[in-house]
């Protein structure tokens, strides 16, 4: 292929614009882009002719003079599925490439004991999503409650998860689908979703607090990744109360255990801030997760100088009602304390919304070097849809 020229780039430029604000009108393209009108029509006709660009309406401005056209992607670009596979719940969002949602499906994750059946499951549930998509499936993205590494595989999972461990899952989904297969961390999904969300954010730390503790952390707004099996797995350090480790206490499992052993008699983790208790007990148990949330952001604040950390997940709600006690014994103890949030979570949906991000920037790259070719490939074949 020969080398993209500048014309290219300029047909790049004005694709990238269009994926992050279609429907948009052509002189909201020559705003955002800042290229001339003349160069600008020049890309928008080349990148219709290519496939990669509709006529989306047309913009009800009132006045004299010619009424622009909105600019939309065509639904042969095809569309993403980030998932959620979960402990106790999976969920899938599909969406086009613009990132504007199809459909999404949250269920009770079904109980799997063989990898090619939760493939098989899981394969059938993005179907039941993308039912009213057009075009290929692009990418897909799923988020499990575990260390990830090199997208393929899974670390130190939920212990109901242990199948899953090992790089067989990624496989056996890839074997099925017609389209690229990455696994991530149900933290870095989250994580990623609040980056998306915000861009002012540079450095930060996440925990997710759900059936496993599992952290991400990002720094110059860039998502941390190690090398190494051991990066990210915080749970195993020591909480600051007698033997236990901080998975003991920032997991649903753990914290179950912990206060069963201290005589609260729970069903499911909720009721332990849902349902009254003895208050000696129930004060035990929240000042050993006070203390569990105290040094897990305190080992954060003073290796990685985060400006904020997050808290998600099912134990969320209980992480709000033992802020001001955490806040206060960290004022006390640290220099500079990290802002601590917590934020809505959708179970299932928010995580899945993270690993839609995570798909949506794999193929619009993929989508902008189909761009760069597209001058290349034309001549050698026509085509009416995007050729990536």
């Amino acid at each position: 292929m020969t080398n993209p020229t500048s014309r290219d780039f300029n047909k790049a430029s004005v694709l990238d614009v269009v994926l992050s604000h279609a429907p948009l009108t052509r002189n909201k393209l020559i705003e955002l882009t800042g290229l001339s009108k003349a160069t600008v029509s020049r890309a928008v006709e080349e990148l219709r002719t290519d496939g990669f660009v509709v006529d989306g309406g047309v913009d009800e401005i009132t006045g004299r003079g010619r009424r622009s056209t909105y600019l939309d992607l065509p639904g042969t670009t095809g569309h993403v599925a980030g998932v959620s596979f979960g402990a106790r719940t999976t969920g899938v969002l599909v969406t086009d490439l613009r990132g504007r949602e199809i459909q999404h499906v949250t269920v009770p994750t079904a109980d799997h004991h063989e990898v090619q059946d939760a493939a098989r499951w899981l394969v059938d549930l993005i179907g039941q999503a993308a039912r009213s998509a057009q075009g290929p499936l692009r990418q897909i993205v799923a988020a499990v409650p575990g260390r990830v590494r090199g997208g393929t595989e899974i670390l130190g999972p939920a212990e109901s998860m242990r199948t899953f461990a090992g790089t067989g899952l990624q496989r056996a989904v890839e074997a099925l689908v017609d389209a690229p297969v990455l696994l991530d961390s149900d933290a870095n999904a989250s994580l990623l979703g609040i980056l998306t969300h915000d861009a002012t954010i540079r450095n930060a730390a996440l925990f997710s607090v759900s059936t496993i503790l599992n952290f991400a952390s990002c720094t110059d707004h860039e998502l941390a990744r190690g090398s190494t099996p051991a990066f990210g797995d915080v749970g195993v350090l020591s909480s600051g109360v007698g033997g236990e480790n901080l998975d003991d206490l920032l997991s649903t499992r753990g914290l179950l255990r912990f206060a069963r052993e201290r005589g609260i008699d729970l069903e499911r983790i909720e009721d332990l801030w849902l349902q009254p208790h003895a208050e000696a007990p129930h004060a035990e148990v929240l000042e050993a997760f006070t203390t569990a949330i105290v040094t897990a952001v305190s080992v954060v604040a003073v290796t990685l100088d985060p400006e904020s950390v997050y808290f998600v997940g099912r134990l969320r709600p209980l992480v709000d009602v033992v802020l001001p006690q955490v806040r206060e014994r960290l004022d006390q103890s640290l220099p500079a304390v990290p802002e601590i949030r917590t934020g809505p979570h959708q179970i299932g949906l928010s995580t899945a919304q993270g690993a839609v991000y995570a798909c949506l920037a794999i193929a619009q790259e993929r989508l902008r070097d189909a761009v760069l070719g597209a001058r290349h490939q034309n001549r050698l074949t026509e085509r009416s849809a995007p050729a990536f």
